[in-house]
């Protein structure tokens, strides 16, 4: 009784900063749909475009991009149409080059503009890679959640692990998740939701906790992830425009990544323990439970059902691992031999996660008696589409918004406006890097993906900074920190509308301002939490990675 009260005379005495968040809420919540929104802002574009194309605003720049792949055409008898043969990928894989370009504002409203926005509209929803990504995980993620099996892994979660350390847990495990490319976003996401619940914490709670591990710390790892592979070869290419015969490896930015990792899953950790709940109160709304079956057998049926769920599981991951492990196995670079590299195996891995959801929930659903049949299977599989249909109509405004913001060269002007002026800025290198990673936290609203600015910015700042005796791995440690935070509350992270379904489901009301005042504090706190422990790494002089000093 004493337990309610307290938590009644919380919800009545709000701090200033909760008053303040509650504002954004109501604040946020009341613009339009987001997608009345997004039609806003593409008119807005539209327009904007016109306008600066008009007062001719352009920039000049280096920039880093891939060499253009050398084709030669052959004519087979019996055709006059040319077959085009590719040289063996070793040939051009990671060739890149640093090369000047000039960029102006391209208007949307002249011939070309209004011809780019009628032929578009279906290419741009169909290369609107976010919108697959959703539907094939979702194909496996759905049947397990129908099944039942979501909700039995999340019941022996809690039981193995201790009550206080439930948050850090579903942190770390965001953190890591950015080795599986967007995978965090899909599965859990929506998993630090029910875990909180099942133990009578706010839903919210563990979904804004797994939402900031896997969205805001996004740069950095245990692990080599696939984005390293790219921004080493970048980073190395702006390099050589001052020293040919200096490169940076794979592993340059791994002990600020590990040191990062563990440093952000305490502050995400004490953020959200200490501010998010305690400002979400308990919860007291109720959750339509339509993709959960009940289990024959009670607990027996569970157990049954997880450990047939675990056979199918260990089963695909057999099958994956005699695909990839195995000499010229199909799953490996068929030019280089690797795993990582290039691979089969990681442009895969939405499939492989989706193959083993699949094949555990069908496994769980029949040993624990929830999916009768193969009518039920699909029948499951319908619900989580149909649940889907709001979403991928918001994502088709969305994905025209973000082509036709690109079209207009927009964020390419500023990120190089940007650059320039932070650039001439007469302050010393520790200033500098600072600099760097404000400006990359500011440009990141806008252009919220982790290669395009460092391919613009790297060819820029890599070159200053080693003539300032910092080497190469400093500033793209310096680019990881500005990367990431604020990817939990920019309307253009192609998984936030994804985010606020998801919110809806435990608060019907809720909006986009509601996913932005909850997340708001994590950005605030650990883009100034991150900078400062990159400020300390670098006074310390810690070595970044192997044989990747601070200073050159």
């Amino acid at each position: 009784m004493s337990t309610v009260s307290g938590n009644d005379a919380a919800a009545t005495e709000r701090t200033r900063s909760q008053r303040v968040l509650d504002g954004i809420e109501r604040i946020g919540n009341k613009v339009p749909h987001p997608a009345v929104i997004f039609l806003v802002l593409c008119g807005l574009v539209i327009v904007l475009s016109a306008i600066l194309s008009a007062l001719d605003v352009s920039v000049t720049y280096e920039t880093t991009v891939p060499e253009p792949i050398v084709a030669e055409e052959t004519y087979n008898g019996g055709t006059n149409e040319p077959s085009i043969e590719y040289p063996p990928s070793e040939l051009y894989v990671h060739d890149y080059s640093v090369k000047t370009e000039t960029t102006g504002i391209e208007s949307l409203l002249t011939g070309d503009g209004i011809r780019f926005i009628f032929t578009s509209a279906v290419d741009n929803f169909n290369n609107f890679g976010v919108v697959a990504v959703i539907l094939v995980a979702m194909v496996g993620v759905g049947l397990a959640e129908e099944a039942g099996l979501i909700g039995a892994l999340i019941r022996k979660l809690v039981k193995v692990a201790p009550a206080g350390a439930l948050t850090f847990i579903i942190v770390l495990l965001g953190i890591i998740s950015s080795v599986a490319s967007d995978a965090g976003y899909l599965v859990l996401i929506p998993l630090g939701a029910v875990a909180f619940m099942s133990v009578g914490r706010h839903p919210l709670a563990g979904l804004a906790a797994a939402f900031a591990g896997v969205g805001a710390t996004f740069g950095v790892n245990f692990l080599i992830t696939p984005t390293d592979g790219i921004v080493t070869e970048v980073t190395n290419e702006a390099i050589h425009l001052v020293n040919p015969d200096l490169s940076i490896d794979l592993t340059a930015n791994l002990y600020f990544g590990i040191g990062s990792s563990i440093f952000l899953a305490l502050v995400i950790t004490f953020v959200s323990d200490k501010i998010i709940e305690p400002r979400l109160g308990k919860f007291e709304g109720t959750v339509e439970q339509e993709h959960t079956q009940e289990t024959d057998g009670g607990p027996e049926g569970e157990a049954r059902g997880l450990r047939f769920a675990a056979l199918g599981f260990f089963a695909v991951a057999l099958l994956i691992v005699l695909l990839t492990a195995l000499p010229n196995a199909p799953l490996r670079n068929p030019d280089t031999g690797s795993v990582f590299d290039d691979s089969p195996f990681m442009d895969s891995l939405i499939f492989i996660i989706m193959l083993l959801f699949l094949v555990a929930g069908l496994c769980y659903g029949y040993g624990a008696r929830t999916l009768r049949g193969s009518a039920a299977a699909m029948e499951a599989i319908t619900k989580t589409f149909a649940g889907l249909g709001g979403l991928i109509f918001l994502l088709l405004i969305i994905a025209q918004f973000i082509s036709y913001f690109n079209y207009s060269n927009m964020a390419t002007v500023a990120a190089v406006k940007m650059s320039d002026a932070l650039e001439s800025s007469n302050v010393g290198p520790l200033w500098l890097l600072v600099g760097l990673i404000v400006v990359t936290i500011i440009l990141d609203i806008i252009i919220p993906g982790v290669i395009p600015k460092w391919a613009i910015f790297a060819p820029v700042f890599v070159p200053l900074f080693i003539r300032l005796d910092v080497a190469p791995q400093t500033v793209l440690a310096a680019y990881r920190v500005g990367d990431s935070p604020v990817n939990v509350v920019t309307p253009l992270m192609v998984y936030l509308p994804f985010i606020v379904l998801l919110v809806q489901k435990y608060k019907k009301e809720a909006g986009m301002g509601t996913v932005v005042s909850l997340m708001l504090p994590y950005t605030l706190i650990v883009a100034v939490a991150w900078i400062l422990f990159f400020v300390a790494w670098y006074l310390l002089g810690i070595p970044l990675g192997p044989g990747a000093p601070v200073e050159t």
